[in-house]
């Protein structure tokens, strides 16, 4: 057509190729809302693969075998790299991300790093709950694997029940198989946050910018036994005593009494600590 200028009718007959074939326009499915799922789960899951995804994506009841998603996580160009790369790219945040409206709706967890007095390195997780501020648990330990964070969400749960939500970063005790089980087996949404974006994950940077200046930084610790038990003592004083500015200079705690009950009404107030 372009080189003898003649119609697309003339050169249908000269091929021979039936016009309704040169007009015709692929109309096939590209799933949109599921590569959009899956672009998000890898976006806040990212040392996910494809198989992992496709766990997730049938425990949310899509319909979809894995071939399927290979080929749309391919597609994406989501294959992770072997090496990582030096500078990190960063997930999008997601954006159903709702902010906590009653008790346990959405908790916060996240590590701090100390050490005793002869250097000795040591790891805090510290919990917070985004809507009461309360803390469920604060765990000390030399190390902190995904075991120990389970155990501490554990006794968290015990004494506070169980939470809708958990808001993470992506630490590797966080994206471990093992605390993903726990979470499905408790119907727990673990909600990353953007590797390298601290401000998504804001109620806990928060607390442990108040639990390092007013416990860490005005204490030495001797002993592991002596962290645990100072740490346990700032905690109780933090959820019973403290006032808060966000919950009009109440203590978390007793927020968390009052608005058990039906007539409470949240307070307006600054949301720092």
């Amino acid at each position: 057509m372009g080189s003898y200028q003649i119609t697309a009718r003339r050169a249908c007959d000269v091929i021979p190729l039936h016009r309704s074939s040169y007009y015709y326009r692929a109309r096939k499915d590209r799933q949109e809302p599921l590569r959009g799922r899956i672009k998000e789960i890898a976006a806040t899951r990212v040392r996910y693969g494809y198989l992992r995804i496709h766990t997730l994506l049938r425990r949310e009841g899509w319909p979809v075998n894995r071939k399927r998603v290979y080929r749309l996580y391919r597609e994406e160009g989501l294959q992770m790299r072997n090496k990582t790369p030096r500078r990190r790219v960063s997930a999008k945040l997601r954006d159903d991300r709702e902010p906590a409206t009653a008790k346990n709706d959405c908790w916060s967890m996240d590590f701090v790093a100390d050490q005793l007095f002869d250097g000795t390195r040591i790891r805090l997780l510290t919990i917070v709950d985004n809507f009461t501020r309360e803390s469920p648990r604060i765990g000390v330990g030399y190390r902190y694997r995904a075991y120990d964070v389970i155990e501490t969400l554990a006794q968290a749960v015990r004494d506070h029940g169980c939470p809708k939500r958990i808001r993470v970063d992506n630490g590797p005790e966080f994206v471990s198989r093992e605390l993903d089980l726990w979470a499905y087996a408790n119907k727990v949404v673990l909600d990353f946050s953007r590797p390298g974006k601290p401000t998504d994950n804001a109620f806990i940077e928060s607390f442990n910018s108040r639990f390092r200046q007013e416990c860490l930084n005005q204490n030495w610790f001797l002993t592991l036994e002596d962290a645990r038990e100072k740490v346990e003592a700032w905690w109780a004083d933090y959820n019973e005593c403290r006032p808060h500015s966000a919950l009009d200079n109440l203590a978390p705690a007793e927020f968390a009494r009052l608005n058990q009950n039906p007539d409470f009404r949240i307070p307006d107030g600054p949301e720092t600590g």
